[in-house]
């Protein structure tokens, strides 16, 4: 029995013509002789809709009663779409995440996946044709609603291919793929054919946000092929594959995060345990600490420097501040008028020169770069917000990512 998992966004499912579209792409697999599982999210604005009525109900919503609310989103769409398929001649059947049952820990509103029973779905399979599945959702030990975060349809989706090893796990969106960058930024923005697991992981850890990046995660481990493509058209989309099935590129993408803000901690001890006095802290909030950054000692005393997602800024300067005391800083500056810019590629473990050249890129078009970090297959400089388009472009540029074969290739 070949399955086909094919996943569809918010706006691939707003209203009754582009479910009728969607609908199509079911058909056609279908007449393949497929059996299809078709994930959904809930239409386009609804979540949001949602969110905004339990905060005029709460000013701080219980997370688990948030979880059974906004997953109703998801529950409107597969029903609708069941009924859809249904009027169509086709034996479908919707199924919510407890009916699977997707399995999570209790980590409202951020659940992970523990497990999905496999055995029942291919039970369900060869009764219906179609499982129409809602994305987003599982449920804990104690049978409570739980939601896997924003985004979390495509994890939901590569997870239950993974589960019923499916041939594919198609992501369908509004965008026909993945692209060097953002197109919106970059007129020369390329998509590809096909980009490595680690490559997408690095580029939706740095806000790319074609794929949930516990979707690209999930497919890594258990090797699921996915393919993001347009719900709007029947161009190919882009491979997101194993890296041996990759050719010789040295970079594949630039990608960019606005959503960053630096913080400094000046004159600071310079002793053992003063680091963990700083970090350990802001962990325990939940707080994402990416680029960290310590000066040369002088006199005993060091400046460390760090970025966090802007929304945790607020945060993160209570928490710095409760430690004045203990840590004996002078003072706490900060700035919410950075980005993140990072050269991406696979290509880079086995090649140098790939941080010289987006160096001297930038300082042609005399571009400060603030902080530095780098990894096997990634460089991030974090500069300031105002020369982000530009930033993005003239490494775009640098590294000939609008031609298919320029001097990027290995």
């Amino acid at each position: 029995m070949s399955i086909i998992v094919q996943k569809f966004g918010g706006t691939s499912v707003r209203d009754l013509e582009c479910m009728r579209q969607v609908a199509n792409k079911v058909q056609r697999k279908l007449r393949r002789g497929d059996k299809v599982v078709v994930v959904l999210s809930a239409m386009a604005g609804e979540t949001d809709r949602l969110l905004c009525l339990a905060r005029e109900w709460a000013p701080t919503p219980d997370l688990a009663e948030m979880d059974c609310l906004v997953s109703t989103g998801e529950q409107v769409s597969v029903s609708l779409f069941a009924m859809l398929l249904k009027s169509q001649g086709v034996n479908a059947r919707s199924l919510l995440g407890f009916q699977v049952p997707i399995e999570t820990n209790s980590n409202f509103s951020k659940a992970r996946i523990a497990s999905i029973n496999s055995k029942k779905l291919k039970a369900l399979l060869e009764i219906h044709d179609v499982l129409v599945i809602a994305g987003f959702q599982g449920s804990d030990c104690d049978q409570r609603i739980t939601t896997l975060g924003r985004g979390g349809s495509d994890t939901s989706a590569v997870a239950l291919a993974a589960a019923l090893k499916a041939d594919v796990c198609e992501i369908y969106t509004d965008v026909p793929g993945v692209f060097t960058t953002d197109p919106n930024i970059c007129s020369l923005a390329r998509k590809m054919e096909r980009i490595a697991y680690d490559e997408m992981l690095e580029m939706a850890s740095m806000g790319a946000k074609v794929l949930h990046i516990r979707s690209v995660e999930f497919a890594k481990k258990y090797n699921v092929k996915v393919h993001v493509r347009s719900t709007f058209s029947d161009e190919p989309g882009t491979i997101v594959t194993k890296e041996d099935e990759m050719e010789g590129v040295l970079v594949s993408g630039i990608a960019y995060d606005k959503d960053q803000a630096r913080v400094t901690l000046v004159q600071v001890l310079d002793q053992p345990g003063i680091s963990a006095a700083v970090f350990s802290p802001i962990a325990e909030q939940r707080i994402l600490v990416d680029m960290i950054v310590q000066n040369p000692s002088k006199d005993g005393r060091t400046d460390i420097t760090f970025t966090v997602p802007r929304a945790d800024l607020e945060q993160t300067l209570k928490v710095i501040e409760g430690l004045k005391y203990e840590i004996g800083f002078e003072e706490v500056r900060h700035d919410k008028k950075v980005c993140k810019i990072s050269v991406i590629g696979v290509g880079m473990r086995n090649h140098s020169g790939v941080a010289s050249m987006a160096f001297r890129a930038l300082s042609e078009e005399n571009i400060n770069i603030l902080m530095i970090s780098t990894s096997e297959i990634k460089i991030t400089c974090l500069v300031e917000e105002k020369y982000t388009e530009l930033a993005v472009r003239t490494l775009h540029n640098a590294f000939g990512l609008d031609k298919a074969n320029g001097q990027n290739s290995c």
